[in-house]
């Protein structure tokens, strides 16, 4: 059963940092592109970045220099570091496993609220 959870939410203040986790299991993790989604309140999902097996990342144009995805295969686990957090990054941030055939499997989503 593949599962995926998430972690490294919480509240921060304009211009501040998170990290969030993601470590998916019973799945064969070199297959997957890892991505990261965010959900806020009235608007639809946005796509944040994705990151393939050998680390090349793409990023949404809201965040392109501001967030890093990373990940750790030894481990299975995904990270997505974000630098100069705004308001409207505020959202729900989801991490999804996609093995090549489009995202199907989804984590539970950890909230990050940001401050002004």
């Amino acid at each position: 059963q593949v599962q995926l959870v998430e972690s490294g939410g919480g509240l921060v203040q304009a211009g501040g940092s998170l990290r969030l986790s993601c470590t998916i299991s019973g799945v064969t993790f070199r297959r997957y592109t890892m991505g990261w989604f965010r959900l806020a309140p009235g608007k639809e999902r946005e796509f944040v970045a994705a990151i393939g097996w050998i680390g090349i990342a793409r990023y949404g144009d809201s965040v392109r220099g501001r967030f890093t995805a990373s990940r750790d295969n030894r481990k299975n686990t995904v990270y997505l570091q974000m630098n100069s957090l705004k308001p409207e990054d505020t959202a729900v941030y989801y991490c999804a496993g996609d093995p090549g055939s489009g995202y199907d499997a989804w984590g539970q989503g950890t909230q990050v609220i940001v401050s002004s």
